[in-house]
């Protein structure tokens, strides 16, 4: 039905990324509830450009490279809404955290990326970035960004680093 709109995934990649910094700025401002329900209403967008280029038959490498490059930015500006807020309020603690969770996210996609760069399949680990956004979403609609940043930073980071070790094992350990 979306193919039959003429809408291109890349359209659809950068209105998703323009609806999540709209998300970071209703965090920003304290609505974290309605930042949860807008995270996981506008997470579709992530979904739904890339179903978008297989049906329609418009997938391309810059498509691709596109939609990770604004999925990374996407998460990072809504993850800033709710540094900005809680540092406002003075939680150095969900703060730290938020960051930790931001830097995990960018690990996450990093080491995928650069053992794909090296010829190797790396799409091992908890939470990839659909899981993300839903325990993101579900965390922040029920007021519990503590609870859910710290999930978020330990197993980004765990993931992460689950990936480093697969590549260490796909590549037998070998230095070179």
């Amino acid at each position: 039905m979306l193919a039959s709109t003429g809408i291109t995934p890349n359209w659809l990649t950068t209105i998703g990324f323009v609806l999540n910094i709209a998300v970071g700025v209703v965090l920003a401002l304290g609505y974290i509830r309605i930042g949860g329900v807008l995270v996981l209403v506008f997470g579709t967008f992530d979904m739904l450009d890339g179903a978008l280029a297989r049906i329609s038959g418009k997938a391309s490498t810059f498509g691709a490279f596109l939609d990770s490059t604004l999925d990374r930015y996407s998460e990072a500006v809504v993850l800033f809404g709710l540094l900005f807020w809680y540092g406002q309020q003075g939680n150095l603690t969900v703060v730290l955290l938020a960051y930790a969770t931001i830097v995990g996210s960018v690990m996450v996609s990093y080491t995928r990326a650069r053992a794909e760069g090296l010829g190797l399949q790396c799409e091992v680990g908890l939470l990839a970035r659909p899981e993300r956004i839903a325990l993101l979403g579900i965390g922040l609609i029920l007021d519990q960004a503590l609870i859910v940043l710290a999930i978020l930073a330990l197993f980004t980071n765990v993931t992460a680093l689950q990936r480093v070790i697969h590549v260490w094992k796909l590549t037998s350990g070998k230095a070179e």
